[in-house]
């Protein structure tokens, strides 16, 4: 018992020792914090690049953006048509000829063109603005600039013609002043009349072959339908594999959430909203299928690696995928073939395929449900994948 006591006093005294023992600790602490200065401007600047990063990924398709090669068809001779290509800005036309007005419309249906002209008669200039309003924006400019054209030439005709009428006026006059028998035919030339002429003008005409719908009359709706699937697939990816940690139930959960997250997502956007139209069944199951696919990616990425799979599958789909998925623009108007690339990924094929599912229901769509229907397969893959890895880990540790 006394040896304790005295172990306790020495213990005591010996936090009360001399006073070089508190120094040495204070001469650790500025060590200490030395070390955490470059761990904190490291992080700081690693924050601001990955600000950086997602700036440029967001902002990059739209600064950037250039119409080039839009494919349009065109109804008339080779000269009516190299004069339209002439006439446009450099590059940005990709002319198709056609034979009529009819096998134009049938191409803008099944979305193989963006609009057409039709150089006949009656000029006429074929939009889409379901396709792409800005598109159709451009086309309408042309058919102003091309009106403008036209009625130029008419009032220079018109002003020729007046003036070839006075002229003749002038010596018809100086005829009968002289007593000589005034010259025959019309001043204007044959059969020309300018009162006639300015009547005969013809009028640029413009036609909404696929308009809108009431409900979404500028597109703006249609255009960022495609954020919500992204965004309700990574977070439906977080909270399955998160809140489930059986990696096959897991499965379960993405299959049921792609099928109650499309159904709800349809509701809203269709029956609510009417952005979307068409079918209520196809639409819901092509939305089911695109927040699936994200959230099988994710599921499976965290099933196979851990939490960090959760940003493979963000960085795959938000970051990538859907700043060159075209939503909001033609692919045309991205810089290469990053606009072609766009559509193999989830949030490209999922607004190509809402869009075409809405208003051109006569285009070709097996390309986008293949490649929504391929990157669900991928996850559910990498589930069974880190599933059978992770069984094969612990059998071994039981043994």
């Amino acid at each position: 018992m006394p040896t304790k006591i005295l172990s306790r006093r020495a213990r005591k005294h010996s936090h009360q020792a001399p006073d070089e023992a508190e120094p040495d600790r204070n001469a650790q602490e500025p060590s200490a914090s030395s070390l955490q200065l470059p761990r904190a401007i490291l992080v700081a600047v690693l924050a601001a690049a990955v600000v950086s990063l997602v700036l440029l990924a967001f902002s990059w398709p739209t600064v950037t953006s250039d119409p080039k090669d839009l494919p349009i068809a065109a109804v008339g001779d080779d000269e009516q048509i190299d004069r339209i290509a002439q006439n446009a800005p450099d590059g940005m036309l990709d002319l198709k000829p056609v034979d009529s007005r009819a096998d134009a419309v049938r191409l803008i249906e099944e979305r193989e063109v963006y609009g057409a002209f039709v150089l006949e008669d009656e000029p006429e200039i074929l939009i889409a603005k379901a396709a792409s309003p800005a598109v159709a924006q451009q086309l309408s400019g042309i058919g102003t600039q091309m009106q403008h054209s036209i009625d130029q030439q008419a009032i220079s005709g018109l002003q020729e013609g007046t003036k070839k009428m006075q002229e003749q006026m002038q010596k018809t006059l100086e005829a009968v002043a002289a007593g000589q028998t005034p010259p025959q035919g019309n001043p204007a030339g044959d059969g020309a009349d300018p009162a006639a002429s300015a009547t005969e003008v013809p009028q640029v005409t413009i036609t909404d072959v696929v308009p809108l719908t009431d409900d979404d009359p500028s597109g703006a709706g249609l255009a960022i339908a495609g954020l919500p699937l992204t965004l309700g697939g990574i977070v439906g990816g977080v909270l399955t594999s998160m809140g489930i940690r059986s990696r096959r139930m897991r499965l379960v959960g993405t299959i049921v959430y792609g099928v109650v997250g499309g159904l709800a997502l349809a509701l809203i956007m269709q029956t609510w909203f009417g952005i979307l139209q068409g079918s209520f069944t196809i639409i819901a199951l092509a939305i089911g299928l695109s927040i699936a696919a994200t959230v099988g990616l994710i599921n499976g990425f965290v099933s196979l690696i851990g939490p960090a799979g959760i940003a493979i599958g963000a960085v795959l789909t938000m970051l990538i995928g859907n700043p060159i998925a075209s939503l909001n623009q033609p692919k045309e108007f991205l810089a290469g073939s990053w606009g072609d690339i766009g559509q193999f990924f989830v949030p490209g094929a999922a607004g190509t395929l809402l869009r075409d599912l809405s208003y051109f229901p006569d285009a070709p769509m097996a390309l986008q449900w293949w490649v929504l229907s391929a990157w669900l397969a991928v996850g559910i893959a990498l589930i069974l994948v880190g599933h059978v890895i992770a069984h094969r880990k612990a059998h071994a540790a039981a043994h």
